[in-house]
């Protein structure tokens, strides 16, 4: 019974959960929970180009000037960075990996929707060295053309190296797009360019075709070109206890979801391959809240399997133990 169990067993399990997922050899790029306690507001999320598996967070408010490393294989903080030569931050929504090396950090949050005149955006090299490290960081002040309002999303976008920050708003937002290059010394004056529905983060794909924005309870992704809005389509995302942030795998293979709270879990979801190109295109469904529970073709997606793999993986082993004991009568 065991043998037969062992050997077919594993048989139906692979025929019953289809091929796994594409992620590193090593564990990294998986679904995981953040372990440090000092992150309970996990706000944003970049993957690092540097150290694979690696993915760089931060806290929302009321922690002061940090970035943490997190090893997505363990869950643990490997490194923390520490900012000078900025202000004392108010709101610090989301980070973002730009194409010359730096890491770009969004304080740009404004839960009463237009208080402050102007937000910031504070930059630095990312780190060759995972270690707690103080680093010297450049402090942008940002203005929007149209007026001070809340944001919670800033990309970087990987090609051009220009910033766009994404406003939230019940009503819907609107994607703004930062001067060619970010000066000190001045505003740095952001215009809308764009119409977006309400979102706490957004991500590039690696090749910057492709845009994808999440709410609370969806995502979308949308063509990019030419710094303009395209074609969208809903995104499969996961339904999570408070939908903060995203952003692709280094590799573009996968959309990493990342919540607030402690022990919040990062889920993966598998993307696509884009149509010609490097590029990839999100994994698309016809309603992304709906994919989100579970209905459809979606579901999390992430290496935590779906509702549907589940079913399927428990009678599969249903059916391994009759044949046994079915076996073992005869």
């Amino acid at each position: 019974m065991r043998s037969y169990l062992t050997a077919s067993g594993a048989a139906a399990l692979l025929l019953f959960t289809g091929a796994a997922p594409a992620v590193a050899d090593d564990g990294a790029d998986r679904s995981f929970t953040i372990e440090d306690p000092r992150i309970t507001e996990s706000s944003g999320l970049a993957a690092s180009r540097a150290h694979p598996g690696i993915y760089w967070t931060h806290n929302d408010s009321d922690d002061g000037p940090y970035v943490y490393a997190v090893d997505s294989r363990t869950g643990k903080t490997v490194a923390t960075i520490t900012m000078k030569g900025v202000g004392e931050p108010r709101d610090v929504e989301a980070i973002s990996l730009g194409p010359d090396g730096n890491l770009y950090v969004g304080d740009i949050g404004d839960n009463l929707n237009g208080s402050w005149d102007h937000v910031w955006i504070y930059r630095f090299p990312e780190p060759k060295e995972l270690k707690d490290a103080t680093v010297s960081a450049t402090q942008f002040d940002v203005k929007y053309a149209d007026g001070p309002r809340n944001a919670e999303a800033l990309m970087v976008h990987p090609v051009t190296g220009r910033v766009y920050i994404a406003s939230k708003n019940e009503d819907g937002g609107g994607l703004y797009e930062g001067p060619a290059k970010l000066t000190t010394g001045a505003a740095n004056v952001f215009r809308r360019v764009g119409e977006v529905p309400w979102v706490t983060d957004g991500a590039f794909s690696p090749d910057g075709k492709e845009l994808v924005l999440r709410s609370y309870f969806s995502a979308r992704g949308y063509v990019f070109e030419n710094g303009r809005l395209g074609a969208d389509h809903a995104v499969r995302a996961p339904i999570q206890r408070q939908a903060e942030s995203v952003t692709y795998t280094a590799d573009g293979s996968a959309l990493m979801f990342g919540s607030e709270g402690e022990q919040s879990d990062v889920e993966r979801v598998d993307v696509e391959s884009g149509n010609g190109g490097d590029g990839k295109s999100p994994s698309r469904g016809g309603d992304s809240s709906a994919a989100s529970a579970g209905a459809g073709s979606g579901g999390a997606g992430d290496g935590k399997g779906t509702t549907l793999t589940g079913v399927l993986v428990l009678a599969g082993i249903g059916f391994l133990v009759f044949m046994g004991r079915r076996r073992k009568g005869n």
